[in-house]
C-alpha cells in the first residue's frame, strides 16, 4: 500500500528530494509540497514535465500553515521536511505539529539525496545564510583556475519563476541572467561568477544538470544555499562557520550535520569578532568533528569609492536572504560604512511595499535594507524606497549592482568581499594538496 506524503520546503531542497528519491518510487503518493521563507512559490504546481509517469497532472504547492488541515485532508502518512536554515527547536516545533496531527516526521539522509558526479566535486557549505560561502566558492573558482582546471559551478536551486523553464540553467554572461528572467536572489548568487568570466548552472533537476556542466568540467564545485547539504557526494567538503554566531555551528539545521561531514572548516569573520566567541566556535567544531582541518579566515568588505561616503548620510542596502531569515542585523554594506566613518541612516520611514512589510516579520533588521526582489513589485518597491531616502550616498552591500535592474536618484557605492585566510595552511595550499597544481 502507497503511503501518502507532504514535502515541506521553499523551492529548492523539496523539489530535489522529490526528484531524487519519490519521483519514480510507486512505494509512495507525494499529495502536496508547502513552502516557507521565500514569497510568492505557494498557489502554483510542481508541473507534470518535472513530476514523473506517476504524477500526470503535477503536484501542489501550498502555504506551509495549511500543513495540520493538509494531513487530515489528504490522509497524510508521512510529512518529510526538506528546507534549511531554521534553529533545532524550531525544527522539532514542525515535528510536534506532524506528530500531532498524526503523521511519521522524516529527514531525508545525505546517501539518499546526493548525486554521485563522474569528476571531482568541491563542496561549499555552510552553518547559517551569510557566513561567506559565495566568496569562498568564487576564491576556490580562481584558485583551480590558477591550477589549468576547467571548474564549472553548480549552485543549490532558487526556482522561483516559471519551473518547466527551469529544469537546467547556465549562466555565463549577464545577459544570461535576464534570459533566465532571474530575482535579485538569484543574481546576487550568479552575477560574481560571470563577471569573473565563470560558468555556474542552476535549475531545478540537478541529475540533468550535473551531467551538463560535467560535459565541460575538470573539476565540478557545488556552492550551497542557506546551510544545506550538498545535493552531490563530495569529494572534498568545506564548510564555513561565522565567527559573529558562535554556537550557530550546533544548533541550527542542518548546518550542523555539514559540520560533522566537513573535511576542512572555516572560522570566517574573525576582523569583526571577539576572540571569545572566535574561541567557542572553535570548540565546538572540534567536539563534534575532531578530524576536520580548522582554518581561520576574515572577509574584510571593500568600497569601491570610500571617500564618497566619509561623514556623509547614508542607506544602506545589503544581501536579501542574509538579513531576513539569516537573522543577521546587517551584513558587509553597513560595515563598510561604518568603517569609513558615514552616518547610517535609517530606512524605515521611508519603506513602502513589501519592504515595509519586512520590517514588521524581521524586527532585528532596522539599520539596513534588504535587496529583496522575488518580483516586479517588489523590485518597485525596493527601488521606491531607496529613492524615497533622505540620504546623500546610497551603499550597495548586495552582490548585484542595482542600479542595471533599475534607476536610483542618487550616488552610490558598491562593496565586495573575498575571504582572506589566516595563517597556514591556505585554501590554495589545500586544493594543490588534494586536487594536484602541475
Amino acid at each position: 500500500m502507497k503511503r501518502n506524503v507532504i514535502i515541506l520546503g521553499a523551492a529548492g531542497r523539496d523539489f530535489h528530494n522529490f526528484n531524487v528519491f519519490f519521483r519514480d518510487n510507486d512505494q509512495y503518493e507525494v499529495k502536496a509540497f508547502t513552502a516557507f521563507q521565500i514569497p510568492n512559490i505557494a498557489d502554483r504546481k510542481y508541473p507534470a514535465k518535472l513530476s514523473g509517469s506517476l504524477y500526470p497532472d503535477g503536484i501542489p504547492i501550498y502555504e506551509e500553515k495549511e500543513l495540520p488541515s493538509l494531513i487530515k485532508k489528504l490522509s497524510i502518512d508521512v510529512v518529510v521536511f526538506a528546507y534549511s536554515d531554521l534553529c533545532h527547536e524550531d525544527v522539532m516545533h514542525r515535528a510536534s505539529i506532524v506528530n500531532a496531527a498524526g503523521a511519521d516526521f522524516w529527514l531525508l539522509g545525505y546517501d539518499k539525496t546526493a548525486i554521485t558526479s563522474t569528476k571531482p566535486l568541491i563542496s561549499v557549505c555552510a552553518v547559517r545564510t551569510g557566513a561567506g560561502k559565495s566568496e569562498t566558492s568564487t576564491k576556490i573558482v580562481k584558485i583551480l583556475q590558477n591550477m589549468n582546471k576547467k571548474v564549472i559551478t553548480i549552485r543549490h536551486p532558487m526556482p522561483y519563476g516559471n519551473l518547466e523553464l527551469q529544469d537546467v540553467q547556465r549562466f555565463a554572461t549577464l545577459e544570461d541572467l535576464d534570459k533566465h528572467q532571474c530575482t535579485i536572489e538569484e543574481m546576487e548568487e550568479y552575477e560574481p561568477y560571470v563577471k569573473m568570466g565563470a560558468v555556474i548552472y542552476a535549475g531545478v533537476d540537478y541529475e540533468k544538470i550535473l551531467r551538463e556542466a560535467e560535459k565541460e568540467a575538470d573539476i565540478i564545485l557545488w556552492d550551497g544555499g542557506n546551510n544545506d547539504m550538498p545535493f552531490y557526494k563530495s569529494d572534498f567538503q568545506i564548510v564555513l562557520a561565522d565567527a559573529t554566531r558562535p554556537y550557530h555551528e550546533i544548533s541550527y539545521y542542518p548546518g550542523e550535520t555539514n559540520i560533522r561531514m566537513a573535511d576542512v572548516v572555516i572560522i570566517n569573520k574573525q576582523e569583526i569578532s571577539c576572540l571569545e566567541d572566535i574561541d567557542d566556535v572553535r570548540v565546538n567544531i572540534q567536539d563534534i568533528n575532531p578530524d576536520a582541518l580548522i582554518m581561520d579566515a576574515a572577509c574584510p568588505p571593500l568600497l569601491d569609492q570610500p571617500n564618497l561616503i566619509k561623514g556623509k548620510r547614508v542607506l544602506v542596502v545589503e544581501d536579501g536572504p542574509t538579513v531576513t531569515h539569516g537573522e543577521l542585523p546587517y551584513d558587509e554594506g553597513y560595515v563598510a560604512a561604518r568603517k569609513m566613518g558615514a552616518i547610517i541612516v535609517d530606512p524605515r520611514p521611508f519603506a513602502v511595499g513589501d519592504i515595509k512589510e519586512a520590517y514588521e516579520k524581521y524586527p532585528h533588521m532596522d539599520d539596513v535594507v534588504p535587496a529583496l526582489g522575488y518580483s516586479k513589485q517588489q523590485m518597485k518597491d525596493l527601488q521606491d524606497t531607496i529613492n524615497n531616502a533622505e540620504v546623500d550616498v546610497v551603499v550597495l552591500g548586495t552582490p548585484v549592482d542595482l542600479r542595471r535592474l533599475f534607476s536610483i536618484n542618487k550616488p552610490c557605492v558598491t562593496t565586495r568581499c573575498e575571504v582572506q585566510e589566516i595563517g597556514q595552511p591556505t585554501l590554495e595550499f589545500v586544493l594543490k594538496e588534494k586536487f594536484g597544481g602541475k
